[in-house]
């Protein structure tokens, strides 16, 4: 399934990935991960100590891409509200879930305070860049003054994380990009701004 070139460490951690997102920690047996990366038993324990070992290094590689995807809409010199509309506006695959939401969803992760903090650390690291981002708006005058910056980056973080909620169970995208095209207006600059 994965590239021969791949290490076949690294054809584990993706493997992992996979079946954390698909089936969650449960039902991500070591066979069905050294099945799917095409490596042995003996392959899987010398690399890692055991499903919780790799299944941590998964969690901190998920967290890292959702941190460089959301990053890379931050980046540029836009102003705020362009950059808040990028990072919602982005492509994503909704119908299939966040794969670092999805996370906050399983009992075993959450129950672990070792596999729950990539996901907090990440949720938290989202949270406090968008805050910034809101907080330069206000400083440029993008945004009403009773705005909050820290209120509104929950609320940027609920608005993706709920509306992949919605649309998985309606079956369809409208209810995520809905949520998104609501909040987007509620952000809208004020007439007089710049």
């Amino acid at each position: 399934m994965y590239s021969t070139v791949m290490s076949t460490s690294e054809r584990l951690i993706e493997a992992t990935r996979e079946l954390l997102w698909e089936r969650g920690y449960v039902g991500t047996s070591p066979k069905a991960i050294q099945q799917q990366a095409g490596a042995g038993q003996g392959s899987m324990y010398h690399h890692f100590a055991g499903k919780p070992d790799l299944a941590l290094a998964a969690i901190r590689r998920t967290t890292e891409e959702m941190r460089a995807a959301a990053e890379a809409t931050f980046a540029d010199g836009r102003t705020a509200h362009e950059r808040i509309s990028a990072y919602l506006l982005r492509e994503r695959d909704v119908l299939r879930g966040c794969p670092v939401g999805r996370l906050t969803m399983d009992p075993e992760i959450i129950a672990s305070a070792e596999l729950r903090a990539p996901v907090d650390e990440t949720l938290d690291w989202l949270r406090h860049r968008l805050a910034g981002i809101v907080q330069e708006g206000l400083d440029q005058g993008e945004f009403a003054p009773s705005v909050v910056p820290d209120e509104i980056a929950a609320a940027v973080v609920a608005t993706v994380q709920g509306g992949y909620v919605l649309a998985r169970a309606s079956g369809s995208p409208d209810a995520f990009d809905a949520g998104v095209r609501g909040l987007l207006s509620l952000l809208a600059p004020p007439p007089n701004s710049h």
